[in-house]
């Protein structure tokens, strides 16, 4: 049986899945500087987070769910809101060979990118830390 520390606690799970991959995106990108014709990738994750996370922390009313009359019947399939969506990164000039990798630029993204897979974890942690103190609190009642 697995039960989630807060609401929150998806969404920063999610947030450091996301950093993850943009981190090897990012490192490939780097390592493709000298690869001709070739593009830098990027994901984009933060706008559907963002969305989902108003969407769970609103005071509206909750989505209507689809009503199953068998037991045997399968969830309904959907596109995973959470999940990032990977993009060229083009806005700068190629160079001779095609490539429009741009150094400067992708050591800034991973530097940026490990502060806040860093910052991520570092919420993850402490939410836990909120759940655990309050289990040793209502031990010791």
């Amino acid at each position: 049986m697995s039960f989630a520390v807060s609401k929150s606690e998806k969404y920063l799970e999610s947030a450091i899945y996301a950093r993850s991959i943009r981190q090897d995106l990012i490192s490939g990108n780097i390592a493709n500087a000298d690869t001709p014709y070739y593009r830098p990738r990027d994901i984009n994750f933060e706008d559907a987070l963002v969305k989902e996370i108003n969407k769970e922390f609103s005071h509206h009313t909750p989505k209507l769910e689809l009503a199953k009359t068998d037991p045997k019947m399968l969830d309904p399939m959907g596109d995973d809101p959470l999940k990032p969506t990977i993009f060229f990164r083009d806005g700068h000039l190629a160079r001779n060979d095609g490539n429009s990798v741009d150094l400067d630029v992708e050591m800034t993204e991973l530097s940026k990118n490990n502060v806040m897979y860093n910052a991520t974890m570092e919420a993850l942690k402490k939410d836990v830390a909120i759940f655990r103190a309050v289990l040793t609190a209502s031990k010791n009642i």
